[in-house]
């Protein structure tokens, strides 16, 4: 990226920048089905689909793990 774009973009307020990454990634998001997913991401998927199947009690809600977080600050 070039600094002058760079520069650019910090000119923008907040919700402007805010907009701007969400437009960015809905573009990503379109053409995401182009990028080819590492074989070593998808064993890694797949051996914690077989985890959570072999024990699907051993999960921690996301409330939790937020509230854990947000305690250690």
């Amino acid at each position: 990226m070039s600094s002058s774009l760079l520069d650019e973009i910090r000119k923008l307020s907040l919700a402007e920048r805010i907009q701007l990454v969400e437009d960015v990634w809905d573009s990503i998001a379109v053409e995401a089905e182009e990028f080819p997913i590492p074989d070593s991401h998808r064993e890694e998927l797949a051996r914690r689909r077989e985890e959570h199947r072999r024990s699907p009690e051993d999960v921690v809600p996301w409330e939790e793990v937020r509230r854990q977080l947000w305690a250690e600050e």
